[in-house]
């Protein structure tokens, strides 16, 4: 298979909420804009896109039309700190995860978008002696 793209869709039943959530704290960009679907673009070099739908629209196959369960999405940010300062301190999201570092490499957090879905953010340090050799192509 060549791929000519490649994005998440997340369906919610908060669409105008998680659309303002994306594009004003995250950076997205929108691209096409309907009641139904939202499509978002960061840009940058790679570029990132990400949807928004409706689960109640009728291009959603009959019987899975839920608002997206169980969705962790990873965020890679150059200072998670200044981040934790930005969204939770200024903006006043409330963490799921607090700011910590794991042993397995990263310093993260964790807050919800409207719909529930996991934001998780982070920058990659280094990982302890135990989870060193775990890591592919090092």
């Amino acid at each position: 298979m060549k791929l000519t793209g490649f994005y998440p869709v997340i369906c919610t039943a908060r669409l105008q909420e998680s659309h303002d959530f994306y594009t004003r704290l995250l950076g997205f960009e929108t691209t096409f804009e309907a009641d139904w679907y939202v499509s978002l673009r960061r840009q940058g070099n790679p570029g990132y896109e990400l949807a928004l739908l409706d689960p109640t629209h009728p291009t959603v196959p009959e019987g899975r039309g839920t608002p997206a369960q169980g969705l962790l999405l990873n965020f890679e940010v150059e200072d998670v700190d200044a981040e934790w300062d930005r969204l939770v301190v200024g903006e006043g999201l409330r963490p799921v995860l607090g700011l910590r570092s794991e042993d397995f490499g990263q310093r993260h957090f964790i807050v919800a978008d409207p719909g529930g879905v996991l934001i998780d953010v982070i920058t990659p340090i280094a990982p302890a002696e135990e989870y060193a050799g775990q890591y592919v192509g090092r």
